[in-house]
């Protein structure tokens, strides 16, 4: 698969929709340009975060602190199942959360492929606001008015979307909490938050 001009797009600051292991994805770079872009294709309101996505923690480690248990967390589940929510070294444009940042460590080979050429990338799903997006790639770029090349081409497998989970350090201790439950149900999380202190 050629995914020269889906990259080009990237570093140009435009938007582009690529497969990821539930739902496509709607990536753009973090620059205030690349948010303008994927913010006004979805007519998202601007106090509503995107996450991004990166093939590993330690592809966001220049922009949240990462603690310990955040490693632990993404080994525990199924990969790409949780979007952590890390604390931003320095605040970020508040269409990223401002003073935390929602990472979600992709699994499928094109989005890896994506951020492997470009950098951390959003992860907002590829759909209007509001409304339920299709599973194809080239689908969802027809309904928010791109062009069948800003698309990586993809059928993806559905499902619930990533599991959101707030970490903080409070006292020397990181807490849990989960914001918005997904591919991993609420019960799952504080049950290994709960064996962990054990």
């Amino acid at each position: 698969m050629d995914l020269d001009i889906v990259i080009a797009r990237l570093l140009a600051d435009q938007a582009v929709v690529y497969p990821t292991s539930t739902l496509p994805g709607l990536g753009a770079r973090p620059t205030a340009q690349g948010l303008d872009a994927v913010f006004a294709l979805k007519s998202r309101d601007d106090r509503k975060p995107v996450s991004l996505a990166v093939r590993g923690l330690q592809q966001a480690q220049e922009m949240v602190h990462i603690p310990e248990m955040a490693h632990a967390l993404v080994e525990a589940f199924p990969p790409g199942s949780l979007s952590l929510i890390l604390p931003a070294r320095k605040t970020q444009d508040a269409r990223l959360g401002g003073h935390a940042i929602a990472v979600r460590c992709v699994v499928h080979p094109v989005a890896l492929a994506l951020v492997d050429a470009v950098g951390p990338i959003t992860a907002t799903s590829a759909n209007m606001s509001g409304e339920a997006p299709a599973l194809d790639t080239q689908v969802c770029a027809g309904h928010l008015g791109l062009p069948r090349d800003a698309a990586a081409p993809g059928v993806c497998p559905g499902g619930p979307g990533s599991t959101f989970l707030l970490l903080e350090e409070e006292g020397g201790a990181t807490e849990v909490s989960v914001i918005r439950a997904g591919a991993v149900p609420h019960t799952d999380v504080m049950a290994w938050v709960t064996s962990r202190r054990a």
